[in-house]
């Protein structure tokens, strides 16, 4: 076992020392422009640049959608910083995909015709838009699986905490009040008002509920699971719990090859309850103990203090490095060097 991760229900930190390919699965849910529900931007508008900008900032190292890497209202950057020093050691082809993004990402990226989630009380987005999603992602990750033996799928979705709980109850799941939050204070109660009236008049279908309640990133983040036929791990927190709930619910079988890799801050979370999600599902789990105390700046120490947690695979990737012999020190001082190049420019 390696030091710096932590293995859970099964999980196999060595069965992950191959070389791999890090798509990241951009979109966005109108939920976010809800004031109080995500941190994931500066005011609930831009929380609509994030995904997009993330994806900018993990290939080039800058943004050109906005003029500054997304921050949350407080100034703490988001985790796609830890994410890019992480890959940084490895080099992995990267590839992003979108599955609905309101804003288009100013790079090259992989389209599978989805669709913006909409304001889930309201109805998320079409089963036609699913069906397409689904069909194209499941092709894509066949494609993918000719090329590679391991794929890390990460997500940037503002707001996706709660797509995934209403998802998760959508499907059975005993999931209320239990996903995490990118701020320190779990906005619960807004969670719950948001989820419960978004599971009334709930279709009977399987389709026809997670149309209803989830998002075009989880959606995505299945459909390519489904497809790909190599080992596969889901980069994220609570959300990825609901990615895998549709996996099982789509082929029970898959679930055997995922693993979620995420970060110890998820683990940690009080407020929600990652590893009861994880039993409930039946999926293995790993946890990067990253520990961003070691760095010079405060924004990027908030982490520590409850902060942002998880997203755009800083878990995953962190992971990923650490199996490789990258050590905390030599990670953290890495992070530094892109944060203060950031600054800078």
């Amino acid at each position: 076992m390696i030091p710096s991760i932590k293995e859970y229900n099964g999980a196999i930190a060595d069965e992950f020392k191959s070389d791999f390919l890090y798509l990241l699965t951009i979109g966005t849910t109108d939920l976010s422009l809800v004031p109080g529900l995500t941190i994931a931007g500066a005011t609930p508008e831009l929380t609509h640049f994030t995904p997009a900008a993330d994806a900018e900032y993990v290939i080039l190292g800058k943004c050109k959608s906005i003029k500054t890497i997304p921050v949350s209202p407080s100034g703490i950057p988001t985790p796609a910083l830890i994410t890019r020093a992480s890959l940084s050691f490895i080099n992995p082809v990267k590839l992003v995909v979108n599955a609905g993004s309101r804003i288009i990402p100013k790079i090259p990226f992989i389209d599978l015709q989805g669709e913006p989630g909409k304001d889930i009380r309201k109805g998320a987005i079409s089963v036609e838009s699913l069906e397409r999603v689904l069909e194209n992602g499941m092709t894509l990750g066949e494609e993918l699986s000719n090329y590679f033996k391991t794929i890390l799928i990460a997500e940037s979705i503002p707001a996706g905490t709660t797509t995934a709980m209403a998802t998760l109850l959508a499907l059975g799941y005993d999931a209320m009040d239990k996903v995490s939050s990118a701020s320190p204070e779990n906005p619960k109660e807004l969670k719950r008002r948001v989820v419960e009236e978004a599971l009334k008049n709930l279709p009977n279908s399987l389709e026809g509920k997670i149309a209803k309640v989830s998002d075009p990133v989880l959606i995505a983040v299945a459909s390519i699971a489904l497809g790909f036929k190599g080992k596969i791990m889901l980069a994220g927190g609570t959300q990825m719990v609901a990615a895998a709930a549709i996996i099982k619910a789509l082929d029970k079988n898959k679930l055997k090859d995922i693993t979620i890799g995420t970060t110890r801050w998820i683990i940690e979370d009080k407020s929600a309850d990652m590893l009861g999600l994880v039993k409930q599902v039946d999926v293995k789990l790993m946890a990067s103990m990253i520990d961003l105390s070691l760095s010079s700046f405060d924004g990027i120490k908030s982490y520590e203090k409850g902060f942002v947690k998880e997203g755009v695979g800083a878990g995953g990737a962190s992971i990923m490095a650490f199996i490789r012999g990258v050590s905390n020190q030599e990670l953290v001082k890495r992070i530094d060097e892109q944060y203060k190049k950031l600054i800078n420019s």
